[in-house]
């Protein structure tokens, strides 16, 4: 593999027609690995002089924020330097040219931004339900299973078995256990298929790591944010959601809220990245587990408009329906509120309605403009008495709220415009695992309860 990978860097010299093998914009573990293994499959196993590249769809800038993608190469020994990511490959010249021949892998809908692109989609695999309304009309091989990295798999093992090396296998191999949680039972994401190759990837490799052993370095690699910079924490695992021109970033954090504050220039981290992003309001969800094994949620506000900040604050204290069971925390940094989160139930998911309601609250009881911090201060009890009429209204509209399944649904693709909901299969994001993990130890704690009862 890594002999292979280094030869397609310098196949980008050459001024020929490339079939290029496209990932998804997450570029999630199995994205990148899907790619980088099809791609040398089809190297491999085509006789015509025909040059296939993996291309990774994010900004090299960008991998650090996939740290499992970041420690797996690590692990198998293939340097970051001679992979190929999307900001280094003009993929709409090489169209216009006439020179691109395009595969897409764990991913059959293109974004917007590459419309154009979809005339030059020869090949599509995936592991998704198929969007039929924008499909490109080309050779589609769809399955639905836990791990696109499986269908890869069974490509090469079905059709050319001795291209097969260990540093392929032990992407592969990894790869599906981290998409199938391990092959837990319980979790329900692993077919028989994704079970079935993952036995053959061991049966050839007996050397491979152990599932467990693999399983938690990987889990472990995709929570660690010590190596990034503040800025590469809030982006890591980041949602929008914009109101009249302003912008709220909601952000998941991988560490304890004490510790996060106590970063070193972290006012101005925060407020550089809220200027470069447009955004008016920062919002954080620390998450983590405690000593004791118990999954712990905390919150900072960061906004230098006052009362924008102080309304956001005011309905997420007084919110029921849920209840986050907010205690003010310590903080010395002006423009932000911390909180302890009494209610671990309450995801970001859920806490996302609470925001868009904050925002619909500030215009409807403040004339201030968007956009333009205030100069003057304004007391908590006067923003209190202007919001009570409207917050009484919004928390009854919020005990609609419906509980999370025990895991949510994913966008067909995640990153496409207006990409409706994918019933089928879920794939688990880091916060997805985190609750999951809160619900089986909750699920234990009073099961243990009612048994010494």
């Amino acid at each position: 593999m890594e002999e292979y990978l280094q030869g397609c860097r310098a196949a980008l010299q050459e001024s020929r027609p490339l079939h290029v093998v496209l990932g998804n914009e997450a570029c999630d573990l199995d994205s990148m690995v899907s790619a980088l293994a099809l791609a040398f499959y089809l190297a491999k196993t085509t006789e015509a002089n025909d040059v296939f590249v993996p291309v990774l769809n994010i900004k090299r800038s960008e991998l650090p924020l996939r740290g499992d993608n970041v420690f797996f190469l690590q692990k198998v020994c293939i340097p970051e330097t001679i992979l190929i990511f999307r900001d280094e490959i003009d993929l709409h010249a090489l169209h216009q040219a006439g020179q691109l021949t395009l595969i897409l892998v764990d991913h059959h809908v293109l974004p917007k931004s590459d419309a154009t692109l979809e005339e030059a989609v020869a090949e599509v695999l995936d592991h998704r339900p198929i969007e039929q309304k924008h499909c490109p009309p080309c050779h589609v091989s769809v399955e639905l299973v836990g791990s696109c990295a499986t269908l890869v798999t069974e490509r090469i093992l079905q059709r050319a078995p001795e291209i097969l090396d260990r540093q392929t296998a032990a992407l592969l191999h990894g790869t599906i256990i981290l998409d199938c949680v391990n092959m837990d039972l319980k979790i329900g994401k692993a077919t028989l298929k994704d079970n079935t190759y993952v036995e053959k990837l061991e049966a050839l490799f007996p050397d491979l790591p152990k599932r467990n052993e693999i399983f938690d370095s990987l889990q472990k690699a995709k929570f660690d944010v010590s190596g990034l910079t503040t800025e590469q924490m809030l982006r890591k695992d980041q949602k929008t959601i914009c109101r009249q021109g302003t912008k709220v970033a909601i952000s998941a954090i991988y560490m304890d809220l004490e510790t996060f504050l106590q970063r070193s220039d972290l006012l101005a981290d925060l407020h550089a990245f809220c200027h470069t992003h447009s955004y008016d309001v920062l919002v954080a969800m620390t998450i983590f587990f405690n000593t004791h094994n118990e999954p712990v949620r905390q919150l900072a506000i960061f906004c230098p408009h006052v009362a924008l900040r102080m309304t956001i604050c005011g309905i997420l204290e007084r919110s029921h329906s849920p209840s986050l069971k907010l205690t003010p925390a310590p903080s010395t940094h002006p423009n932000l509120q911390a909180y302890l989160q009494g209610n671990t139930q309450v995801s970001r998911k859920k806490l996302l309605p609470l925001l868009q309601e904050a925002l619909s609250a500030y215009f409807d009881s403040t004339k201030i403009p968007s956009g333009q911090p205030e100069t003057v201060g304004i007391s908590r009890e006067q923003v209190d008495k202007d919001l009570d009429r409207a917050s009484n209204s919004l928390i009854s509209r919020l005990s609609q709220d419906e509980e999370d399944p025990p895991l949510p649904p994913t966008p067909m693709n995640s990153l496409v415009d207006e990409c409706p909901l994918d019933q089928g299969l879920p794939k688990l994001s880091a916060e997805a695992i985190f609750e999951k993990c809160s619900q089986i130890s909750l699920s234990q704690c009073t099961t243990a309860s009612v048994s010494k009862k």
